[in-house]
């Protein structure tokens, strides 16, 4: 694994998953607008718990994926290589399919006692029941495509996996644009999103994996049950760290719609967390390569390859935070205004509490990264497994009296103390030879970089004149320029070299 190779994959990765951040914007941003058009504010409201549980249902992988690229990637050390991941890819592929219709059958069971509608507080929305039921059954008919993308990443196809997905994302979109102009209706958007992302699956399953991965056609795996309880033993570590992530990004939005009763305000939280979330996802995504080429590294014993490239990627994800909240804080107000045209008012504790806390945490992305691919089971289970009782815990002391503000501080306060204050220093420990000096040296950057972009926003908007939408696109614009000016020195190689050498490792 040449270091060309690995520069080349890395900007794969990268560019395919900048992709589907733009993808994810609009999904999230972008079509609220429209949604709004044909919706009032409880029926948009339905739609983001039901778009949030069809993100939360990703925890029913149980953590087979990453049991399976660290499998996957061990067995590139191996005799036998492709023999070995071909047996074992069909072996759990059929714990995938036995696993989703266990759960499908399981959902619909429990639907005819429990009323989905009646949980969350959607009585009044019409097909909210079958939109649920829908959305959740579809997405956990997806799953055995997580074994596809997983073998992606460990063979260094980590790229090719998101393009596909991309593809999917953006058919869904314009299918669900046609919906809802076709019909306005709820389930109509959710039948056109469900179904888009099954076809999706089945290519992956069917077509693509086969054809990329010959080895795989005609695989065959003699199992026991001991050895199927085995795989679930040694995946519920990844599980529980999965589970977490999934939770505080998208349970935040159920425990606030059944603990409010106010609608306005969960659709408040709603959009407000969605640029949290799309923030958390982009400092994901941004290590999710990062995150391959050191579990590479890691297997074969190549430490010092692992140390410098996680003191730069750790360095790179900060400061990509920093810039991203430093641009989000000032303009953020108008740019909601604008979104929801005034129909939803804008909290700003909420947002700010949300966007630094979610910037504050983004170092830690990269270390729970990278223990999830170097197979680091027993301090992602007590680390993970702490945070998500803290978070249950603040929120349901938090919510019922302060509302949406008392998730958000649930979620910044869990990632503090657990995912950077325990998990992230361990791992960093772990790596690098000078890691309170690589922390320091992280705080003082992210307080730099955030304090000032936020600051020559706030100038921007009292400085420029005007109001509406193009008031809001000359405040960006201006302060993209600024920034491009003051950042060009590091184009300079030499410059550029020095910085890099400069990180603590």
């Amino acid at each position: 694994m040449t270091v060309p190779d690995r520069a080349r994959r890395l900007f794969a990765g990268w560019s395919a998953n900048l992709f589907q951040m733009i993808l994810g914007v609009t999904q999230q941003v972008a079509l609220i607008p429209v949604f709004l058009r044909f919706w009032p504010s409880e029926v948009l409201a339905a739609w983001l718990v039901i778009y949030a549980v069809g993100n939360l249902v990703l925890i029913a992988d149980c953590g087979l994926q990453f049991r399976a690229i660290n499998r996957f990637l061990a067995f590139k050390s191996c005799g036998d290589s492709d023999g070995r991941t071909a047996r074992f890819y069909a072996a759990i592929l059929r714990i995938y399919w036995g696993l989703a219709g266990f759960l499908v059958v399981l959902l619909l069971v429990g639907a005819e006692f429990v009323s989905p509608s009646v949980v969350l507080g959607f009585q009044t929305v019409q097909s909210f029941d079958a939109a649920f039921i829908l959305m959740t059954a579809g997405i956990l008919l997806t799953l055995p495509s997580n074994l596809v993308s997983g073998l992606y990443r460990a063979r260094g196809l980590y790229g090719r996996a998101v393009r596909l997905q991309n593809q999917g994302v953006l058919v869904a979109q314009l299918v669900q644009l046609v919906a809802i102009f076709a019909t306005g209706s709820l389930l109509a958007v959710t039948i056109a999103y469900v179904a888009t992302q099954l076809l999706t699956a089945a290519y992956f399953l069917a077509i693509d994996a086969p054809r990329l991965f010959p080895f795989l056609r005609g695989a065959r795996a003699k199992h026991s049950w001991p050895w199927i309880i085995g795989q679930f033993r040694n995946a519920a570590p990844f599980a529980v760290a999965g589970a977490t992530e999934l939770a505080l990004l998208n349970l935040p939005v159920l425990l606030v719609s059944a603990f409010v009763t106010d609608r306005v305000a969960v659709a408040q939280w709603g959009l407000t967390r969605v640029i949290a979330g799309l923030l958390r996802s982009l400092c994901i995504q941004t290590t999710l390569p990062l995150a391959a080429e050191l579990g590479h590294d890691y297997a074969v014993g190549l430490k010092e390859h692992l140390r410098s490239l996680y003191a730069r990627g750790s360095m790179f994800v900060t400061v990509l935070a920093s810039v991203v909240v430093s641009g989000l804080l000032p303009f953020w107000p108008d740019f909601f205004a604008l979104w929801t045209n005034g129909a939803i008012p804008y909290d700003p504790s909420l947002a700010i509490t949300l966007m630094i806390g979610t910037g504050v945490v983004a170092p830690s992305i990269l270390a729970l990264g990278y223990a999830n691919y170097s197979n680091r089971g027993d301090l992602l289970v007590r680390t993970k497994a702490l945070q998500l009782v803290v978070f249950l815990t603040l929120s349901v002391l938090l919510i019922p009296p302060i509302g949406p503000l008392g998730a958000a501080i649930a979620v910044v306060v869990s990632d503090l103390l657990i995912q950077f204050g325990l998990l992230g220093l361990i791992i960093i420990g772990q790596v690098l030879q000078r890691p309170f000096h690589h922390v320091a040296f992280l705080a003082a950057l992210m307080i730099l970089v955030t304090s000032g972009g936020w600051a020559l926003g706030a100038v921007i908007r009292i400085c420029l004149p005007g109001t509406g939408l193009v008031r809001f696109i000359a405040e960006c614009t201006l302060w993209l320029v600024v920034v491009v000016v003051v950042a060009s020195p590091i184009m300079r190689k030499n410059l550029r070299n020095r910085l890099i050498a400069a990180i603590p490792r």
